[in-house]
């Protein structure tokens, strides 16, 4: 078979007589269509189209070919369309790791149902990096940095770490009012998967706050940082956590912020389409609403804040 793009220059250009139109239509240069013919014409060992001043007509043979190849172009329409169809009416599904479903996705996820209600949505909450290219994901929400070639992948939420409490520890026989204090509280530690030795534990923070007599390693440790959240929540301790998953607590006054040092971090919220993927009118739909919701609920970074106070 000859290519497909040379057959469908030949039939644009043959069912419109004018190679400008063609052009159009393939959002090519006339030049290109052109190009695509007269390379079919060579494979095929015969002329397809006259060429004159005047415009272009068809020869006998590229007269006897047009019908059939226009139809096939119409068939081969209504099988891609029938699968673009089938793949926007089935289920949508997510990949997010645990803490920021809990922590974030979920709570919100009702505004994009009830705006979609056509969307079945599937979410599924894992820490495994996802593989397009082998799991049937639409969307992913990662915590890193993207590196996937053939993925569209969009910011959510730059990060920084900060201490988050219950608001009864700033009160009581040992409040909480200067990094210092954390002498007398338990430290709650996230011991993240993700191997990265800029983001911040409670070691480097100290360091940073000028605090020398705290041990940096006591108190308890979690896989998810959804429960160092929790705990944090409850009053057990004091944790050592990312803006991006506390900014809900904070504005409810689950939580507060008893210091003002915060760490940067190289890492951030981005959530990954593969690129074959994204024009899919559902799989657009969702990370687009995504996107502006994770406008919506940031919080200001330290920097940010302190240059708008």
């Amino acid at each position: 078979m000859p290519p497909l793009t040379a057959l469908r220059a030949f039939e644009a250009a043959a069912r419109h007589l004018s190679l400008t139109r063609a052009a159009a239509e393939l959002s090519v240069t006339t030049a290109a269509v052109s190009h695509q013919i007269k390379s079919l014409e060579e494979f095929l060992g015969i002329a397809l189209m006259i060429r004159n001043g005047r415009g272009i007509g068809l020869t006998e043979a590229g007269q006897q070919c047009l019908p059939a190849l226009s139809e096939g172009f119409i068939r081969l329409g209504e099988a891609v369309n029938s699968v673009r169809t089938r793949a926007d009416s089935g289920p949508l599904t997510i990949r997010a790791s645990a803490s920021f479903a809990s922590k974030w996705l979920v709570p919100r996820l009702d505004r994009f149902t009830h705006s979609h209600p056509d969307v079945d949505v599937r979410l599924s909450a894992s820490p495994t990096p996802v593989d397009f290219s082998r799991e049937d994901v639409d969307l992913a929400v990662i915590y890193g940095l993207p590196d996937q070639p053939g993925v569209k992948a969009d910011l959510l939420f730059p990060n920084e770490v900060f201490p988050v409490c219950s608001p009864k520890l700033l009160e009581g026989s040992r409040p909480l009012r200067e990094p210092a204090d954390l002498r007398n509280h338990v430290l709650l530690h996230h011991d993240s998967p993700i191997r990265d030795v800029n983001n911040p534990d409670w070691a480097m923070w100290l360091r940073a706050a000028g605090v020398t007599d705290v041990n940096a390693r006591r108190g308890p440790h979690f896989d998810q940082v959804y429960l160092v959240i929790d705990e944090a929540i409850s009053g057990y301790g004091v944790g050592l956590v990312g803006s991006a998953l506390v900014a809900d607590d904070l504005r409810a006054g689950r939580l507060v912020r008893p210091f003002e040092l915060s760490m940067p971090v190289p890492f951030a919220y981005y959530v990954l389409t593969p690129e074959y993927k994204a024009r899919m009118a559902k799989v657009a739909a969702f990370r687009d609403w995504l996107i502006r919701e994770a406008a919506g609920s940031r919080i200001p970074a330290a920097a940010e804040a302190a240059a708008n106070a």
